[in-house]
């Protein structure tokens, strides 16, 4: 483990009981396999999920009938901006950490519906916050995104680089969590762990993704759109590495700063909070027409390609360091993005049946 105190197991009156996590967004992509995650290793989880019609609200309720086949799993099915009725869920299972998921996703929609992503993104998180500073939680989780990176061009983004320059309304939601969460870590003295994702694909992803998105369009002979001409990088994390790496963190509680007594290289822990913002990626640039390349290969049919130019708010390249992970945790995503396709292609088969074939 890392340096600082692990958080499980809860002490109650003397006796040790199953760590209770609070995880918003379990019927989403990467909820759904953090909460797959949580439960196999014992704990009691809690979802809390609005089901929205973003996407195929069917592949949604698929992932929520898999883990309430688990007997530690319950959940509450309502909007984060349903502040009752999210109090009411977490007040009645009285989790010891919240892990916050939930979001409105999707770069690109962003341009279409802002105010979704404000009303999801910074309300929807501070009735999470409240509840955490409410319940008095042992640790608070909360996903952010690579994307607060912006325009910056020195790579690998580290932690402690400035992102003050977001290019879309989904990266500005994103960064006004942080900043929200840093405020409430200092406040209440709230140890709060800020997560940012690098362009995270896998099984039971979602259709609006590229892996989802391309594979579904190559097997019904439709045309893929490719933005700057395919001269585009990502660094692609596979969703089990992104998981693994969070259930790590949440042991890692950040803490306030009179209680420290050790610290990392470049760490970005606050030095007036209990708060830190974490980098979980693969840490390796993979070209975007290699990644499609890949998914060919293992549909065994070629891409119509349309290649198109540069999109609004989009960047050319992400890339994470992710060593302040790795000296926290001891933890690095290493998933092959060549065996990561693999396995998404399997799923996608399976999960769509013949017509695929």
């Amino acid at each position: 483990m890392g340096i600082e105190e692990q958080v499980l197991p809860v002490d109650v009156n003397g006796s040790t009981r199953t760590c209770r996590i609070l995880v918003t967004g379990t019927a989403g992509f990467i909820g759904f396999h953090l909460a797959s995650l949580l439960l196999a290793e014992g704990f009691h989880v809690c979802g809390y999920d609005g089901l929205t019609d973003y996407y195929d609200l069917e592949l949604k309720r698929r992932r929520h009938e898999i883990l309430y086949r688990h007997p530690n799993f319950i959940a509450t099915e309502a909007m984060l901006e349903d502040n009752v009725r999210l109090w009411e869920a977490a007040e009645a299972f009285a989790p010891d950490v919240i892990v916050h998921l939930a979001a409105q996703a999707g770069v690109r929609y962003s341009l279409e519906k802002p105010r979704a992503y404000l009303e999801s993104n910074v309300l929807g998180t501070f009735n999470v916050m409240e509840a955490a500073r409410q319940l008095k939680v042992s640790h608070l989780l909360m996903a952010s995104t690579s994307s607060v990176y912006g325009g910056n061009d020195k790579m690998p983004f580290a932690e402690v680089d400035k992102a003050d320059f977001p290019l879309t309304i989904y990266a500005a939601t994103k960064k006004a969590s942080e900043a929200m969460g840093h405020a409430y870590a200092h406040l209440w003295n709230l140890p709060t762990t800020m997560f940012r994702f690098f362009t995270v694909y896998g099984p039971w992803g979602r259709p609006d993704m590229v892996p989802y998105k391309f594979a579904q369009a190559i097997v019904e002979g439709r045309p893929i759109d490719i933005y700057n001409n395919g001269n585009m990088e990502r660094d692609f994390t596979y969703v089990d590495d992104l998981v693994r790496g969070i259930r790590m963190l949440i042991d890692v509680v950040p803490q306030a700063p009179d209680r420290r007594s050790a610290t990392v290289p470049n760490d970005s822990l606050s030095s007036v909070a209990p708060y830190r913002v974490v980098n979980i990626g693969n840490s390796e640039k993979i070209r975007l027409l290699d990644f499609i390349d890949a998914i060919e290969a293992k549909l065994g049919v070629q891409a119509i390609r349309n290649y198109m130019p540069m999109q609004m708010g989009d960047v050319t390249a992400t890339w994470a360091d992710s060593s302040l992970l790795s000296q926290l945790t001891g933890y690095h995503p290493n998933t092959h993005f060549r065996d990561g396709i693999a396995r998404f292609v399997e799923w996608f088969r399976e999960y769509n049946g013949p017509s695929v074939d």
